[in-house]
């Protein structure tokens, strides 16, 4: 036995082994319900022996607030490269289906219960400003743009450290195709949820626009494609004017290509730009969950 982690068993419901399989139900959507902190981990690993013991403490701490699910790498690499884990242990936080926090490294018992502290505090009533987010996505979702925006502004008059309203009123103005305004909502958060996940993913999104918006026709870049089929500049031109015209698959698809005819041209360029559509799109979006795994076999092949 391991005595650097819990068994399931011996932990209980708010502590248990995840597989890649299960990953989708037991952290992404039982998130929605309370929030879920991800350890990925590997027995082989000492600093995830002491982090693991912490952790575990300050969940069952928490007395149900939040949940911790482990990962181990060894048996689980795809979704590690998926969540683009670089070193162990790594931490992540999931709330309303949304990584929220994180950190790599052991640290000390009272920092660790700090973050749980802090994870679990998302259980608590806010006022029903989840619930009203989740509504404002759906609108944006939906194409009613203008509801939306007023709903994340009102959300933000309410929580002005609201971090996924921030990133909700500059998702708005991306779609509104007014790129400035988005920038300027970003601009005027505070600086201590300028890190936030959703932010960044959004900061993502307004950078391959501002590249679209340079793109060639994507007809015409197709022609030129299937005319010099080694000319990587005008693959990674096609996947950003394919991206700009909404068709994100089509683009994933080309930079996969691209990867595979020539992974290092220009510093891996198309593996950067995978990665920064990636980062755009949910955690738990099939296209990037689908792109992640063929990226990591074409890497690791």
């Amino acid at each position: 036995m391991d005595l650097g982690q819990t068994t399931t068993a011996a932990a209980g419901a708010n502590i248990f082994d995840v597989s890649e399989a299960e990953f989708m139900a037991k952290v992404i959507d039982a998130s929605h319900e309370t929030p879920v902190i991800l350890d990925f981990w590997a027995p082989w690993c000492g600093p995830c022996k002491t982090l693991g013991p912490a952790l575990e403490a300050a969940v069952n701490a928490a007395g149900g607030k939040v949940k911790l699910a482990k990962i181990n790498v060894d048996e689980n690499q795809g979704i590690a490269g998926q969540m683009r884990v670089q070193s162990i242990p790594t931490i992540f936080a999931f709330h309303k289906g949304q990584p929220v926090d994180g950190f790599q490294g052991a640290l000390p018992q009272s920092e660790v219960d700090a973050f749980v502290t802090k994870i679990a505090a998302m259980h608590e009533e806010d006022g029903g400003l989840s619930d009203a987010i989740e509504a404002a996505e759906a609108m944006l979702e939906e194409g009613s743009v203008d509801d939306a925006l007023e709903t994340f502004a009102a959300i933000l008059e309410e929580d002005p450290n609201a971090a996924a309203a921030f990133a909700g009123l500059a998702k708005c103005h991306v779609a509104k195709g007014d790129l400035d305004a988005a920038e300027a909502v970003l601009n005027g958060a505070p600086a201590e949820v300028v890190t936030n996940a959703a932010i960044e993913a959004v900061q993502a999104q307004i950078a391959l626009a501002r590249e679209a918006e340079s793109a060639g026709p994507v007809d015409e870049l197709r022609a030129k494609v299937a005319a010099e089929p080694a000319n990587m500049e005008v693959k990674l031109e096609l996947a950003t004017a394919l991206h700009g015209a909404g068709d994100v698959a089509g683009a994933v698809d080309v930079l996969l290509e691209a990867v595979r005819t020539d992974r290092d041209w220009n510093d891996a360029a198309a593996k950067t730009q995978l990665f920064k559509i990636f980062d755009a799109l949910a955690p738990n979006d099939k296209i990037a969950l689908d792109g992640r795994r063929k990226l990591s076999s074409i890497l690791f092949a």
